[in-house]
């Protein structure tokens, strides 16, 4: 890690991002670049050739200890539901390497046979690639404080396995010779 990565324990959270919510894509897999790559893409040119007049829904985005939470601020005269993606159905999280100001996530979703694919992939545009990567830091010690809280419990659980990408976007690009599929 290099002397300018952000350093973000569990005593950091909660913490709140004002972002723009690029949406969602079904995603292909449990966790990994190869996963988010494709539906990033989609929906960045889905953004792109929307009208002008038309712009993507503004959100505070808030992680915490159990997970992260998204409020939509577009119109501060409307109050929105807040929308939870608990810490146990989140798969995956990274900035993605091609649009570094983009964070995305990938949820386990619990409609498994209704759609046929048990993973949605979710996206943000930061306000820069430093918010971005921020986002990716406070996920990792959400996750790092679940792993905690699980193994203290001792409990029987169902296995969920997590992942977060730490790396930058020029460390990804460079070990990912070919690993993605867009």
């Amino acid at each position: 890690m290099s002397d300018k990565e952000p350093v973000i324990s569990v005593h950091d959270l909660p913490l709140t991002f004002k972002v723009k919510y690029l949406g969602k894509r079904p995603a292909k897999g449990l966790w990994g670049m190869k996963h988010t790559r494709r539906p990033v893409e989609y929906m960045v040119a889905e953004a792109k050739n929307m009208p002008s007049n038309v712009i993507l829904p503004i959100v505070r985005l808030t992680v915490n200890r159990d997970g992260i939470q998204m409020v939509n601020i577009t119109d501060k005269h409307v109050k929105s539901e807040t929308v939870r993606f608990c810490v146990d159905a989140i798969s995956y999280g990274v900035q993605d390497l091609v649009y570094t100001r983009v964070f995305s996530m990938i949820i386990v979703t619990d409609d498994t046979l209704d759609n046929g694919v048990p993973f949605e992939c979710h996206s943000f545009v930061c306000e820069s690639k430093d918010q971005a990567r921020r986002i990716t830091y406070a996920l990792a010690a959400c996750f790092q404080d679940y792993g905690k809280r699980v193994k203290a419990d001792g409990k029987e659980r169902a296995v969920r396995k997590f992942a977060i990408d730490l790396r930058t976007p020029e460390e990804q690009a460079a070990a990912s010779d070919g690993e993605t599929e867009a």
